[in-house]
């Protein structure tokens, strides 16, 4: 690993207090209700592979295809069907693991707010 791609130093940051920023979902993802996704980026690795931070939406039904993840949610409770896949049922203190390239459908019943890794 070159220094480029070090992480920066140690640092910690309380999740739930996190101010996030708006990540506007396509509208062909959207299958019912209004969700609104916000989130913020902690760390990216120097060729943007690699991704650490925060995400959150709020209740509604969205489609998705998933990177390489792995994350904790600290609040909220989300349903992920994984399609050809298990169901994942969501909520404080579960650790989610996503594949690169699942088909997923989130049915969120409470606002959700994850800290996440992924891998492009």
């Amino acid at each position: 690993m070159s220094a480029i791609d070090q992480p920066p130093p140690s640092f910690a940051v309380r999740v739930p207090d996190a101010e996030l920023e708006s990540e506007p979902l396509d509208p062909s993802q959207v299958v019912s209700g209004q969700p609104e996704v916000t989130g913020k980026v902690l760390w990216e690795s120097a060729d943007g592979t690699r991704l650490r931070g925060i995400w959150q939406i709020t209740p509604g039904v969205v489609t998705d295809v998933e990177a390489d993840e792995m994350f904790v949610v600290v609040s909220g409770r989300a349903t992920v069907e994984v399609e050809d896949g298990p169901t994942l049922e969501l909520g404080p203190g579960v650790v989610g693991v996503l594949r690169e390239g699942d088909r997923t459908t989130w049915t969120v019943r409470e606002t959700l707010r994850k800290a996440y890794e992924i891998h492009t």
